[in-house]
């Protein structure tokens, strides 16, 4: 990110990002925002299912016992945002500003009001009339006397040293369903929408992302720089065996790459296609040539320990080893190798897409 962009909001468009990704991402930016490095900053994404908790979160407000839910493919996180028990999940924009606020914008109270209102503007572009309910955050359709009042949005900050981080989560095309697992914000006598229930048909997340962007410039009057994640990756999980007794292929990093367990990964070269990438990268990490399908899983997050982050998108896919043939590992790049269960798999994977690419392959 050779431009800084000191006097814009860096929106940064980055699709599907696992929620402790995120968490990694918002760290990243915020101390470089901190440093004067970068600009205001505007993360536009979603999550894979997961249940998050803010400070004032009460553990009763969650309805199913953590077993059921992990089952059901949902994480739980504990985080340092305002507010009690929220879902992110597919179809729902979540927006994670961090932001410099300067002179009179040092007013909490201002920069939650302001957050609404670039929401409340972004669903009327859907003729959905949204608006506030007194003491309660977020963004709703129905005043508090209704007995339809539905939330929309919800918010939930954190500001440290007037760098704000967090933000809001803007139901979309998002499965309402998922959230009878939680009481949503800890208020059980108001319910929750999209915009997609309110008009009868999905909206394509661009088009929203689009929208909210324009109203944050407007409302915080820079102009918009947009940004994408700048490298492309692949990830393979290469299988053998079924049901109880499949196993995923783990190759263990030199020291001086890190030293840390992985599946086949590699970058996508400049003219290749993803899948091209994943079938030359299994053929050089393995000795073997493999035929390689999509697992339908895309997903960004921060690379390296620089300041600011850099930025990928990797692609997962699946290959499936067909005999017991060894496997050739270059030791330039690799120790070591092993075959493991997915639950095993998921103790020695460091990163979240690897997990979640492991335990695709392994269940289809």
């Amino acid at each position: 990110m050779s431009d800084p962009g000191l006097d814009a909001i860096n929106v940064v468009h980055l699709g599907r990002v696992e929620y402790e990704d995120g968490l990694v991402l918002q760290e990243r930016f915020f101390k470089a925002r901190q440093q004067g490095l970068i600009g205001d900053v505007l993360l536009l994404l979603e999550h894979s299912p997961v249940l998050t908790l803010g400070r004032a979160a009460k553990p009763a407000n969650i309805l199913l016992p953590r077993p059921a839910l992990q089952k059901m493919g949902f994480e739980v996180f504990e985080t340092n945002r305002g507010g009690d028990v929220t879902y992110h999940g597919p179809g729902q924009l979540v927006g994670y500003p961090i932001f410099k606020l300067d002179g009179a914008r040092q007013d909490v109270r201002r920069y939650v009001r302001d957050l609404e209102e670039a929401l409340i503007r972004t669903v009327a572009k859907w003729g959905i009339t949204a608006g506030r309910i007194p003491k309660l955050t977020g963004v709703w359709l129905g005043d508090e006397t209704s007995p339809d009042a539905r939330k929309i949005a919800a918010i939930g900050v954190h500001i440290a040293r007037w760098i704000t981080s967090h933000g809001f989560a803007l139901n979309v095309n998002t499965d309402l369903s998922h959230f009878r697992v939680i009481v949503p914000c800890g208020i059980q006598e108001k319910g929750v929408t999209s915009i997609a229930a309110e008009i009868g048909r999905e909206v394509p997340l661009a088009e929203v992302e689009s929208e909210v962007a324009s109203h944050f410039a407007a409302l915080f009057g820079k102009p918009l720089r947009h940004l994408w994640p700048e490298r492309r990756t692949i990830s393979v999980a290469v299988t053998k065996g079924q049901g109880d007794d499949a196993k995923v292929l783990l190759l263990k990093r030199t020291p001086e790459r890190g030293g840390f367990w992985q599946l086949v990964t590699g970058t996508v070269e400049s003219g290749e296609t993803p899948n091209a990438a994943a079938a030359r990268e299994v053929r050089e990490e393995t000795g073997r040539a493999l035929e390689v399908r999509p697992l339908d899983y895309v997903h960004a997050f921060a690379f390296g320990e620089t300041t600011p982050p850099g930025l990928v998108e990797e692609t997962a896919f699946a290959a499936a080893w067909p005999d017991d043939a060894p496997v050739s590992i270059d030791p330039r790049e690799h120790t070591e190798l092993a075959w493991v269960s997915v639950a095993e798999a998921m103790e020695r994977l460091p990163f979240a897409g690897l997990r979640i690419a492991s335990r695709r392959a392994l269940v289809r």
